[in-house]
């Protein structure tokens, strides 16, 4: 299992923290933000394939922000595939 942190940006959520097994998401923690909603998306994607997480968050906007904290999971994700 190898962990990730990553520092989002233009949200309340000033880190994102999870690891990485077989290509599936386990123990995402979000640092700040909207504590209820943050730890339901960490219920919801935990085991969940990383294409498929970011399939379903990519995109997804908070307010006028143009970016959300399930997005910004997203680009994370994104970034750790290169």
């Amino acid at each position: 299992m190898k962990h990730y942190t990553y520092y989002p940006e233009g949200v309340c959520s000033v880190q994102i923290d999870y690891d990485i097994e077989d290509g599936k998401i386990y123990n995402l923690k979000y640092i700040r933000g909207c504590n209820g909603n943050l730890k339901g998306i960490g219920a919801l994607v935990e085991g969940m394939e990383v294409d498929e997480v970011i399939k379903k968050l990519r995109g997804i906007e908070c307010g006028t922000k143009g970016t959300s904290c399930p997005d910004q999971l997203a680009k994370s994700l994104e970034q750790i595939k290169l």
